[in-house]
């Protein structure tokens, strides 16, 4: 029995089989030791999926365990202050997740009793959590027959039906979704939801990998339309790309009596939430900011750093100010003198932490 998948480019048939296959698959060799695995506990399964939204299983692990060890129940963690929240998952990036990790967790407490919905559906309408999280959760948890489509998926799923395009534009996206709710649709009734749902998992993260794809070893490659018409390095289509600008900051590490001087980030935009040296956009303003602070001392420039986010790399220029004499009060509310052999209590982003870690002869413990 075979079904028709979505008119366009990619409208092939496909066995039934496809979910049984990668199930079976997955079930003699895929992975099996993840510490998120062989759990029905949605609370583990959750946090596990938030995490590993565009960071590498083997980066997450050490987080995963740290964070339950301090957060054990999802109550846990809606009753721990932000604070803890974002400098338990310092280091891990993309800081949105863990505001809306925190923000969930305290929806789930204060609207759901501290349980987790049971379907798709309502799981998708929590803080944080799209279509795709919420059928895994779903999946792992109570069996419900619902698609994942991660960026794994849509590799495999691309591949195995020859789909063209972008796989994260819309009307692409689209289509993708429409095979990964008929590949489960015409599946046996008995289909292993969890074994099929990480099976798609491993299969994208160990078999059928952006380059190099091992199809010796894929459970669908006899009927995969990629390596039929033998274009596996060709799809999914590669996203255009697009030049990353380099943009310039300067941070100033005023340092006072054994302190440094911090501040919060607004929660919204980059290191939302997070603690990080005082930010400024020109030398002015830092010349400024440290006049402020004193009028003898000169801030000593530092070796500058750079960092790489998703659509632009920033150039960091570190300058130390050291005060004589007693701290003075912090120039704004949102400021704090911390003591250095505390700066590991608060979160704050990898490479502020890096900077001070290394000013500090690795005093500052980095996670």
């Amino acid at each position: 029995m075979a079904y028709r998948t979505p008119d366009g480019p990619g409208d092939t048939t496909g066995p039934d089989d496809a979910a049984s296959r990668i199930a079976a698959w997955q079930r003699q060799a895929g992975r099996h030791g993840l510490p998120w695995q062989h759990t029905r506990d949605p609370y583990r399964i959750w946090l596990s999926e938030i995490m590993l939204q565009q960071t590498q299983a083997a980066t997450v692990v050490p987080y995963y365990e740290r964070f339950l060890g301090l957060f054990p129940s999802v109550v846990d963690l809606a009753d721990a202050p932000q604070d803890a929240v974002l400098h338990a998952w310092a280091g891990l990036g993309y800081y949105a997740r863990a505001r809306n990790l925190h923000r969930c967790a305290q929806t789930v407490r204060d609207q759901h009793g501290g349980r987790f919905p049971a379907t798709a559906a309502e799981l998708a309408q929590l803080p944080g959590i799209g279509p795709s999280t919420a059928a895994a959760v779903a999946a792992f948890a109570y069996g419900e027959r619902a698609p994942i489509l991660d960026g794994n998926v849509r590799r495999v799923l691309a591949r195995y039906f020859a789909i063209e395009g972008d796989p994260t534009a819309a009307r692409i996206a689209q289509q993708l979704w429409g095979h990964a709710h008929a590949l489960i649709d015409a599946a046996p009734a008995d289909l292993d939801m969890a074994a099929y749902t990480q099976g798609q998992m491993d299969l994208g993260a160990t078999v059928c990998t952006r380059t190099r794809p091992d199809c010796a070893r894929c459970p669908l490659a006899q009927d995969c339309q990629a390596r039929l018409q033998k274009r596996q390095d060709e799809l999914p289509t590669p996203r255009a790309r697009r030049a990353q600008p380099l943009r310039h900051c300067w941070m100033l590490i005023a340092e006072c009596e054994g302190r440094v001087l911090l501040e919060r980030r607004p929660d919204a935009g980059i290191w939302g939430g997070l603690w990080t040296l005082p930010q400024f956009e020109d030398t002015a303003a830092l010349q400024a900011a440290c006049a402020a602070l004193s009028a003898t001392e000169t801030a000593q420039t530092l070796a500058a750093i750079d960092h790489v986010f998703t659509h632009f790399r920033l150039r960091i220029q570190p300058c130390w100010l050291r005060l004589p004499g007693a701290a003075p009060v912090p120039p704004r509310a949102d400021q704090a003198w911390v003591p250095i052999e505390t700066l590991d209590a608060h979160g704050m982003p990898a490479p502020v932490a890096r900077l001070l870690a290394g000013l500090y002869d690795g005093g500052l413990a980095l996670r």
